[in-house]
């Protein structure tokens, strides 16, 4: 694991392809029979990528306070955003955009100093090899597996292919931060060659960090959609979208308000994850401006309290402290998120430690009790703190505590 992916906090997913041609749901339309392959397929003369500003779409990004981003290379459907040699899809040929999309997103975010990420999807339901894998039942989808035995050559060829464009994405654009992989679920460890794959993938990109989609052999965990109410074991990233759907879809208008986007922001890297925010451009590389609008909201906020967020870890658990929290890498510093208005005062419980310094960040003072603490019992007990009038930010304020040592929690059921 490199040091920079758990102290980012942010990063921009962006899921782009032909189907924001008609707002098809992507890959999944065709295989789950809402609409036929060629149906699907027929968006490919739609795609023009007229309006692709991949240095708006960075310094979008930067003033969102990412730190990285993630674009589809390639999804289940197999259309590649660069121009593959290996297979005959790719915006390239298949669509009047006529080019690789892939560099100068490269480019821009290198430009604007972000980390670069390439989503690639394992499985390719287009690729005439990848159904190989034969199955006995009768209701197997036929874009995942062949009735019968498995044809053992044609799975080589298809492992050939996958190889083939995995090594375009990581010799053909140079360093690439983070590969992040779908797709993996059809195949186990072993038909896929897992281990075989992390070490190539490793040859070509010695410093890329690898999401958890790899049959066991990736860095770092990936919940998705649904947000952990316990954080997974070790580095841990979660991908949400923007309203219900990965890519554009114009019927798609339940978006997440900016502000409920910064809670989950919040929430996420206060049980110590990255928060992987997903938007869905338009055909012509359009961000939709409710996702444009969101994005400038959550860097807005996160300047002038970035003290709170970067290369902090997990704070403490919700029942000490009623909003999410990050602490300091040398655990000194504790920093409590207060939502709203909590009418002046707010608590904290379950914290051994002593408290130096309680303030804003911008330096403001609190004032502060506590109660029910004694050398004879293991409670540490709790401290009320007052919030200065007038001084409360519009969407989240930050308390800043100091401790004179690093703190630790009590979790306790309390002395009888």
């Amino acid at each position: 694991m490199q040091s920079w992916f758990p102290e980012a906090k942010l990063g921009i997913f962006i899921h782009w392809g032909i189907y924001a041609v008609n707002g098809t749901t992507e890959s999944w339309s065709f295989f789950n029979g809402e609409t036929t392959y060629d149906e699907y397929f027929s968006q490919a003369p739609g795609f023009t990528a007229s309006q692709y500003d991949p240095e708006d779409w960075a310094a979008l990004f930067k003033a969102s306070g990412a730190q990285y981003a993630v674009l589809t290379t390639k999804h289940h459907d197999g259309v590649a955003l660069w121009d593959t040699q290996a297979g005959a899809i790719s915006t390239v040929k298949s669509t009047p955009a006529g080019r690789d999309l892939i560099t100068p997103y490269v480019e821009a975010l290198r430009h604007h100093g972000l980390r670069v990420g390439f989503y690639f999807s394992h499985l390719d339901w287009s690729h005439p090899d990848y159904a190989s894998i034969g199955s006995d039942d009768p209701a197997a989808n036929r874009f995942a597996f062949r009735q019968g035995p498995t044809d053992d050559a044609g799975w080589e060829r298809f492992l050939a292919f996958h190889r083939a464009q995995l090594k375009e994405l990581c010799t053909q654009f140079g360093p690439v931060d983070l590969l992040w992989f779908d797709g993996d679920w059809e195949r186990d460890a072993e038909t896929w060659r897992m281990k075989e794959l992390r070490d190539q993938l490793h040859a070509w990109q010695p410093n890329a960090v690898i999401n958890s989609r790899m049959q066991g052999y990736g860095d770092y965990a990936t919940p998705e959609q649904g947000m952990p109410v316990v954080p997974p074991e070790g580095p841990w990233e979660f991908c949400v979208t923007h309203n219900d759907n990965w890519g554009w879809r114009f019927c798609d208008t339940n978006w997440k308000s900016p502000q409920y986007v910064l809670r989950m922001f919040l929430e996420t890297i206060g049980m110590g994850g990255n928060l992987l925010f997903d938007i869905g451009p338009m055909e012509d590389g359009t961000i939709p401006s409710e996702s444009r609008e969101a994005l400038e909201f959550l860097g807005r906020w996160i300047k002038p309290h970035a003290e709170a967020v970067y290369g902090s870890r997990a704070g403490v658990p919700t029942n000490c402290f009623y909003g999410p929290s990050t602490r300091s890498q040398d655990g000194k510093t504790l920093y409590l998120f207060v939502f709203g208005d909590p009418r002046g005062h707010f608590g904290l419980r379950g914290i051994k430690g002593d408290i130096v310094s309680a303030t804003l960040l911008d330096g403001t003072p609190l004032t502060w009790k506590r109660f029910g603490h004694s050398d004879w019992n293991p409670v540490p007990g709790a401290y009320e703190f007052a919030l200065p009038e007038g001084k409360l930010d519009p969407e989240v304020t930050v308390v800043k505590i100091v401790f004179k040592e690093p703190f630790s929690v009590y979790q306790g059921p309390g002395r009888d």
